[in-house]
């Protein structure tokens, strides 16, 4: 890396000593929004091949992409006009600061804002370039939100926004060296999906629906109760856990950290280690966190604590179960269904899980913690050095796009 940027040190003192040129988006860029063609026309939909990206694409597949989830057919394109090949999608309103560079010609919803770049700029920009440094675009988007109605980015700001344009010299010897960190990165996420596999694997083995003959109802083993209604704050003297606040690995997120102050009214809710909630309702419902006691918490309405008896069931060896197929087919059947699914305390009391002895448990428990520490914990093993590729990709990334603006 030293030998990198050393080189490019040396390729902007000797072609742009003076700084580097920096415009607007609106003038290197079309920009255009996309559209959802009308699900009541089925036609518009059946048997499409015309790419059309939604925020799953980038969730499920990254952010350079040559091919969608969701087709469209030509007839739903308005005016026969697709977004160019090599364009830049932004989220400009709902989920705002993501973007993905799209290889093919395409559509997407309205949630994105289309960067095409103008034929005179051609010989200009690389959108490799390009795509990189979108992500300062995506932190400028998050900062100017506008909320009147619906959340969406402030597109007077978002036109004037200015990116450099470097000699392309420079830009694709900092493709090159960010795209290194990329494949690098790259490489250890595949190898902690092929990890995570395994513990799946091994979870399903130590914890399959045929392996025990006596399963029970969660209404014979514990009581359950709903959480406190409180108006979140940033900053109180209590965390203040939440349905968003569990990840899809039943962990505990880092980010968007809310709080309460600890009342004579809420100190019943106050949680202690290995204690269980569960979301009711929202995109999460049904995720289940085992609680570690690293600060005061209190937990809020739309999650339910569920109380074991630990004569029976061990809480870990229920959180580990939690996670298996089956427990989330029970979950999936046993949920209203509507706008916002509904998974409330009497659907939980159904819910049928596995019993072996208790010295069993803790022998299932103690092989899965490790397999679960091996592919969640940042601290050690892959999830720590994973983390720390990605701290330093985004160091460099963020000082091989600084450039000082010629005037």
């Amino acid at each position: 890396m030293s030998k990198d940027k050393s080189r490019i040190e040396k390729l902007i003192e000797e072609l742009c000593p003076e700084g580097v040129e920096f415009k607007e988006l609106a003038e290197i860029f079309s920009m255009k929004n996309g559209y959802t063609p009308s699900k009541s026309k089925p036609e518009y939909w059946k048997d499409g091949a015309i790419p059309w990206f939604r925020m799953e694409d980038i969730r499920a597949n990254g952010r350079i992409l040559n091919d969608s989830i969701q087709h469209i057919a030509e007839i739903a394109v308005k005016g026969g006009k697709l977004f160019p090949a090599h364009s830049i999608l932004v989220a400009t309103s709902a989920t705002i600061g993501e973007h993905a560079l799209i290889t093919v010609k395409h559509l997407s919803n309205q949630r994105f804002t289309s960067l095409s770049l103008k034929s005179e700029y051609v010989d200009q920009l690389d959108m490799k370039f390009a795509h990189y440094y979108c992500y300062v675009l995506d932190e400028w988007c998050r900062n100017n939100v506008t909320t009147s109605s619906f959340a969406s980015v402030d597109m007077n700001g978002f036109r004037k926004f200015k990116i450099p344009i470097p000699p392309l010299e420079v830009q694709e010897e900092i493709v090159k060296i960010l795209d290194n960190f990329t494949e690098l990165e790259a490489e250890l996420e595949a190898e902690l999906e092929a990890r995570k596999k395994q513990y799946e694997y091994y979870r399903s083995r130590l914890i399959g629906f045929d392996k025990y003959l006596r399963w029970v109802t969660l209404s014979e083993l514990g009581q359950f109760k709903y959480g406190f209604t409180e108006k979140a704050k940033d900053s109180g003297s209590a965390r203040f856990i939440r349905i968003t606040d569990i990840g899809d690995n039943g962990h505990i997120r880092d980010q968007d950290i809310k709080y309460v102050d600890i009342t004579d009214r809420n100190k019943d809710y106050l949680l202690t280690e290995n204690d269980l909630l569960m979301a009711r309702t929202g995109a999460t419902f049904g995720k289940t966190l085992l609680v570690k006691a690293e600060q005061p918490s209190i937990y809020a309405s739309f999650l339910i604590k569920i109380d074991l008896d630990n004569s029976k069931i061990l809480n870990q060896f229920y959180w580990h179960f939690t996670k298996t197929r089956e427990y989330w087919n029970q979950v999936n059947n046993l949920a209203s269904a509507g706008g916002q699914p509904q998974f409330n305390a009497n659907a939980l009391k159904k819910i049928r899980v596995p019993i072996p002895e208790i010295s069993e448990q803790k022998d299932i428990v103690a092989i899965l913690d490790k397999f679960d520490a091996l592919v969640n914990d940042i601290t050690i093993g892959l999830p720590a050095e994973l983390k720390a590729r990605r701290q330093q990709y985004e160091y460099y990334r963020d000082k091989l796009l600084t450039f000082k603006e010629y005037v």
